[in-house]
This record gives C-alpha cells, structure tokens and sequence, in this order.
C-alpha cells in the first residue's frame, strides 16, 4: 500500500512541475544550427537565410534555446524578438499565442 502511495505522490509532483512550465517569454526566433548566437537583432539575416535552407526554427530566450513543436506559427517572425505564450515541456516550446 505505501508503494502505491509513493508512487501517486510522485506522480502528482510530476504532473505540478510540468503544471509550472507553463507561461510567458520574450526572446528570439532564431535557427537551430546557430543557436544561442541567434538571441540578437543583428542575426535576422542569417536566421531567415538558415531557416529558408533547411533548419528548423528555435526559440532562445539568454542562453537557453528550445525547440519549437509548432514551428509554422513561427514562419513570419523568423529573426525577431517575440513574446510567446505557452508550454515547455523537456525543452520543446509549445506556441499557444505569438506577437
């Protein structure tokens, strides 16, 4: 019995911190194969020409870079700095709104 109640305490305790990756940043729409370089209005160029050639479209908010699991409603702001709304969950960017 305790086993099983370990277990939907961890379960609950999972479910509460994905809960809390839930929210609101601002960064920029930049390109995989750049990365981290791509958090600044000087690398739009380079994002567009990257994305156009095949790499995928990622979101960097400082240092940290995620992946986007809707890259189509990232298409029109590749190179920009954007505010989104919406889930992380394992460094996969979830868009729920965009502006």
């Amino acid at each position: 019995m305790k086993k099983y109640l370990m277990l939907l305490v961890m379960v609950v305790c999972f479910t509460a911190v994905n809960a809390l990756d839930k929210g609101k940043w601002t960064g920029f729409v930049g390109d995989e194969n750049c990365g981290v370089k791509g958090n600044n209005k000087d690398h739009a160029a380079c994002a567009v020409k990257c994305v156009k050639g095949g790499a995928k479209p990622v979101f960097v908010v400082g240092d940290k870079v995620y992946a986007i699991s809707n890259a189509e409603k990232v298409e029109k702001f590749i190179g920009t700095e954007v505010t989104i709304t919406g889930s992380i969950t394992n460094d996969v960017l979830t868009i729920d709104k965009i502006k």
